[in-house]
């Protein structure tokens, strides 16, 4: 069994802190959104957030499709109608939200480092690293809905530790519910909700304790989720507990058209590939559709049937195409025909040294059932990823708040 160990009293930040590890992060965040425009979107699926929070603002009612072929969780289009006051033109509005939401995730995650590593000056550093780190920063730029994802998977993990370590059902309820927000923010955190199992792996609960803490922690997870999930219910007639985005990703992430990406050397020839690649979806979703429109949940089983279809005509390509896909997700620099030679190198570097120091960190860690369950969250979104599309971005909220934590405590220990 893993025991989350006891340890000294968790340390005080202090509001000041607190405020300079805020302050920092929305400064430097506020500043490269500057650099890049605040009216400028360069995110490709900005537009189709807008659209979906346009429709809300101005319709009181979420499309039943984003894009052609599904329509996206709605967390974030919600938070857009919120931050912008229903204005959704409003560009730096919605950026100026992810900025703050994204010094919300440092203060978080020093937050975070207090409560497993109990010393100020880690969580301090770590508050610092978080609010410096070029990933979390980048994501804050644009219209994309990484921060609230961000925001919300930390809190839940916070919440978590601090029902654990309580414990407290009312925690363990809050932290389901955040992460219950997150998966309507971003679908693949679905799979996250069975790690809630951890408290029946504490030894310094007894087993009714540890029950009562995962039941109240899947209650919350469910409370978030049942409103969407009925919505859905009433509106299509089908079980689509956030999305149905699952067939068109499966078949983007294992198709012959993932293997062709993987071809591609230069943003000339990904354009290409791009055109191409929405044309083949569009006349797929056309022969689907050929008889009439068809609901959401017959629409992603058909593209999930091509899919496989493929994966097992041809199953040595398929596990070839898993390993590039697993290397695209680990490895330690981005895509080198997208991004400049010193920004690759740069950011290469960086992540070479977070992995090093994250692996120190862990090694080192004094609560080790707390480092067996950082271990869980970014296996578990590995493995989903890769058996779906890989998309480096992706990775950046499941896996850089875990090697910043680990990676600064790893630095400091001596």
């Amino acid at each position: 069994m893993i025991a989350l160990d006891p340890q000294p009293s968790v340390p005080l930040l202090g509001r000041n802190v607190v405020l300079a590890i805020f302050l920092l992060a929305l400064l430097i965040r506020l500043a490269a959104t500057a650099a890049v425009g605040f009216s400028t979107l360069r995110f490709g699926d900005a537009s189709r957030y807008l659209f979906a929070a346009t429709e809300l603002a101005q319709h009181g009612r979420y499309p039943d499709r984003t894009e052609p072929y599904f329509f996206r969780p709605p967390a974030y289009p919600v938070f857009l109608v919120a931050a912008t006051l229903g204005r959704t033109e409003c560009i730096p509005c919605a950026k100026v939200a992810n900025n703050v939401l994204g010094a919300f995730a440092a203060v978080l995650l020093a937050l975070l480092s207090a409560r497993i590593f109990r010393h100020r000056g880690v969580a301090i550093a770590t508050g610092a690293a978080a609010a410096l780190h070029p990933g979390f920063v980048l994501l804050s730029t644009d219209v994309q809905s990484e921060p609230l994802f961000l925001f919300f998977l930390l809190l839940a993990g916070l919440l978590l530790l601090a029902a654990s370590d309580r414990p407290s059902a009312i925690l363990a309820l809050a932290a389901g519910a955040m992460l219950g927000l997150a998966a309507l923010t971003r679908s693949s955190a679905l799979t996250l909700a069975p790690l809630a199992a951890a408290f029946l792996l504490d030894r310094r609960h007894t087993r009714r304790i540890g029950w009562n803490l995962a039941g109240a922690a899947l209650l919350g997870f469910l409370l978030s989720l049942t409103p969407w999930t009925l919505r859905n219910a009433l509106r299509f007639h089908e079980l689509i507990p956030v999305s149905d985005a699952g067939g068109v990703s499966l078949y983007a992430g294992n198709s012959s058209w993932t293997r062709s990406f993987y071809e591609v050397r230069s943003r000339e020839e990904y354009v290409r590939w791009l055109e191409a690649f929405d044309r083949d979806l569009r006349s797929r979703l056309a022969r689907i559709e050929e008889a009439g429109p068809v609901s959401p949940g017959r629409r992603s089983a058909a593209f999930a049937r091509m899919a496989i279809d493929e994966i097992l005509a041809d199953p040595a390509g398929s596990l070839a195409l898993f390993a590039k896909k697993a290397w695209h997700w680990v490895r330690p620099y981005p895509t080198p025909w997208y991004w400049s030679p010193a920004v690759v190198a740069g950011i290469g570097v960086l992540y070479v040294l977070l992995y090093v120091l994250a692996a120190r960190g862990f090694l080192r860690s004094p609560r080790r059932g707390v480092a067996a369950f950082c271990v869980a969250v970014p296996v578990v979104s590995m493995l989903v990823r890769v058996a779906l599309q890989v998309v480096w971005r992706y990775r950046i909220p499941y896996w850089d708040p875990i090697l910043i934590l680990y990676g600064v405590f790893g630095a400091w220990r001596r």
